[in-house]
């Protein structure tokens, strides 16, 4: 064991995760690279959890970050912010929701716990529907509407929860069916639900399920939900923390996969938009944002130096149309990981749109999770100097892949090859 790791294990908790038989220290990144205390270089995918989501050290970045720093580091929301304004005018813009109001916070569990109040001040509720194999934060209101048991460490909830079905395509009930007749009966399922209940504040759903394996629903699905959440006066609280900003491809925002009867009520963000800064934030119409009857201020929310970093970096995405870089080099990572997984028996299914691939993986021959086969891959591909994730709820057990958005064909296709000869070594 490493002197750090010795340390870490000394004065930081059990539970606070670290991957690796021999945990690693990153020392520094450039573009899709990071390197370790060692001097080994690896190829990121994973970026810091979906947050380093244009590149390592991104010299726009990175100077916006200094010539801020050298003004002025922090202010608090008690006083004008001109990072803050533009940046907030630009994601208003951006969101699709009308009139729209931006509330910054530093995380993702803080701007998910934010539109947790806001819906049930709104509509003075406590209840929340989530979606089964979710995960919304670590703090004590969005532990208690996560549905992946692993990452939520308690019953007690300030809140009541009511579970329904639709988050992950390929398993359950409702597997067994066409993607209109699984729409059709998790659609049945909500009707149900909200006839033996009172009435919820918000459904929040992922759009793509991050810590649960990079599962979704068919497209049009939140859709469907949101005629039968309108008739109800139910708000919809779309988790865009790990999907936002072009990630996916195919769309800026998730919840578009869905749009077919309008934008969500409340979209919450965070992860990528700082490009490693702690940012965070939460999207609503002015009538819901503007609902609370109590003063409030955020001390580190909306900070100068993580706006002005925001600013910087989603300039950049837009400009360089990373999205559409998403897209294409996605889909061809995408389909050369299945072709990949069509010759190995431990891998059930590879899924995903644009930068945001899952490989589930199971015991040869049965429907079983493999937890041991995921780190074995996870290690593996370590030695190969390729970083990636993993993830997983109910009886699912998944790499995660999540390059920063800027990566390009040939390293899409060295990591291609690590993780095939990784998966074959199974």
């Amino acid at each position: 064991m490493s002197d750090l790791h010795s340390r870490h294990r000394a004065v930081l908790p059990d539970w606070l995760a670290l991957y690796y038989d021999r945990p690693i220290e990153l020392t520094h990144g450039e573009g899709r690279h990071v390197w370790d205390a060692d001097g080994n270089r690896y190829l990121d995918f994973f970026g810091g959890i979906l947050t380093t989501m244009t590149a390592h050290a991104l010299p726009e970045v990175t100077k916006a970050v200094a010539e801020q720093a050298g003004r002025i580091i922090h202010s608090s929301t008690l006083y004008l912010d001109r990072p803050m304004v533009e940046l907030a005018e630009r994601i208003a813009a951006l969101s699709g929701i009308p009139d729209a109001r931006v509330f910054f916070t530093t995380s993702g569990t803080e701007a998910n716990d934010t539109a947790l109040l806001l819906a049930t001040a709104y509509r003075r509720s406590h209840q929340i529907l989530a979606m089964r194999n979710s995960y919304h934060g670590r703090s004590f209101s969005t532990v208690s509407i996560t549905g992946n048991s692993a990452w939520s460490p308690t019953g007690l909830s300030p809140l009541q929860t009511l579970y329904v079905h639709g988050g992950v395509r390929t398993r359950g009930p409702y597997a067994h069916l066409s993607d209109a007749e699984f729409t059709a009966a998790c659609v049945a399922d909500l009707e149900d639900l909200l006839g033996h209940t009172r009435a919820p504040a918000a459904l929040i759903a992922e759009p793509v399920q991050g810590v649960g394996g990079f599962t979704s629903p068919p497209d049009g699905l939140f859709a469907a939900f949101r005629e039968v959440l309108d008739r109800h006066g139910v708000l919809w609280i779309s988790d865009e923390v790990q999907t936002g900003w072009g990630r996916t491809g195919d769309h800026f925002w998730g919840w578009q996969a869905h749009a077919e009867n309008g934008p969500p009520d409340i979209l919450t963000f965070a992860k990528g938009i700082g490009n490693g800064m702690s940012v965070g934030g939460v999207v609503a119409r002015a009538e819901v944002m503007n609902c609370l009857d109590a003063n409030s201020i955020s001390t580190f929310g909306g900070s100068p130096v993580t706006m002005a970093a925001s600013l910087a970096n989603l300039g950049y995405v837009l400009e360089h149309d990373l999205q559409g870089n998403a897209r294409r080099v996605g889909g061809l990572l995408l389909e050369r990981l299945r072709a990949v997984g069509a010759g190995v028996a431990a891998v059930r299914e590879v899924r995903g749109r644009g930068l945001m691939i899952g490989i589930e993986l199971v015991r040869p021959g049965t429907d079983e999770a493999d937890p041991k086969a995921a780190a074995q891959v996870l290690e593996a591909t370590r030695e190969a100097g390729l970083l990636i994730g993993k993830g997983g709820g109910h009886s699912t057990s998944v790499l995660r892949i999540a390059p920063p958005l800027t990566l390009t064909v040939a390293e899409a296709e060295e990591g291609a090859g690590v993780l095939e000869r990784a998966l074959r070594g199974l």
